[in-house]
């Protein structure tokens, strides 16, 4: 087991780096690191081959909205750091706040455009303005070759696909499936605010999800009709969205016309469980029978 080396600052980040060989990955995270960010990490290490695998982990204050949960949002660097030499990071980037922003709040920002108004950017208008901005700043600092992000937040990786193509940053960009308990529900680093009913309760995202995939050949509107009928089996489940879009997240019309091999889509939803908001998707097939593949 490689034990990583600790960078808190730039200079010490581009110290480690200066004489980098071979591909470089990066996987950005907020901290709080569990088995999906281990399972990204280990990606990481397949697309780097010899060179170096850098996590960042920093809660970025500029995708919080105020009333949110930045200062409770869990940090737990000690137990971050063993997880990052258990699954093969050579480097760690763990800076402040003013590391990342000296002088305060940048005045130049990256815009997410429309896609950044739906969906997650409907309920957190702010939030994708705060998250592009620190991937750029990350990509600019770390130079990957590729960077690694999970497919549990799907919109914010979308948006990281088109901000790298649309500003030529020439990084390549990979979406790792999203990792499950055993009971379906996707790991997240919020999922430690559930208590022992809410997290029974929240088994009912994956399930509503599974159950679009299974009416996805039958188009979109018997998809989302499958997904609310298990969502409304919890009277106490606060809907904040559920949809059925495309792959790049544009709208599907309810007719599909003729597609024999079906339309690649994605079912997403967001919904709070007691006081804590989650988010899951799932990948779907629409105007095609559903596959025994059910992850996302």
């Amino acid at each position: 087991m490689t034990i990583p080396v600790l960078a808190p600052t730039r200079a010490e980040l581009r110290s480690l780096l200066s004489d980098r060989s071979g591909r470089v990955a990066l996987v950005p995270t907020m901290g709080a690191l569990h088995d999906g960010h281990a399972a990204l990490i280990r990606r990481a290490r397949e697309e780097a081959g010899t060179g170096p695998v850098v996590v960042s982990i920093f809660v970025n204050p500029l995708q919080f909205a105020p009333g949110e949960d930045l200062d409770r949002y869990p940090r737990t660097l000690s137990a971050d750091l063993e997880m990052c030499a258990e699954a093969g990071a050579d480097v760690v980037f763990a800076p402040a706040v003013d590391e990342v922003y000296p002088g305060g709040d940048p005045l130049v920002t990256v815009d997410p455009g429309p896609l950044g108004t739906m969906l997650e950017g409907a309920s957190r208008p702010t939030h994708f303005r705060g998250v592009l901005t620190v991937v750029a700043k990350l990509l600019g600092l770390v130079r990957p070759d590729v960077a690694v992000f999970g497919q549990k937040d799907y919109q914010q990786l979308v948006l990281v696909r088109r901000m790298v193509s649309d500003l030529c940053l020439g990084v390549e960009i990979v979406g790792a499936a999203t990792a499950r308990e055993p009971d379906g529900l996707a790991l997240s680093s919020r999922n430690r605010y559930l208590d022992a009913d809410d997290r029974a309760r929240a088994t009912i995202l994956s399930r509503a999800l599974h159950a679009a995939q299974q009416r996805a050949e039958y188009g979109v509107p018997a998809a989302r009709w499958a997904a609310m009928k298990v969502l409304s089996e919890d009277p106490e489940l606060e809907l904040d969205y559920l949809a059925v879009r495309a792959a790049d997240l544009s709208e599907i019309p309810d007719d599909l016309g003729d597609c024999p091999d079906g339309v690649e889509g994605r079912v997403l939803v967001a919904a709070r469980i007691g006081a804590t908001r989650l988010i899951d998707n799932m990948a779907l097939c629409l105007g095609a029978p559903a596959t025994p593949e059910g992850g996302s």
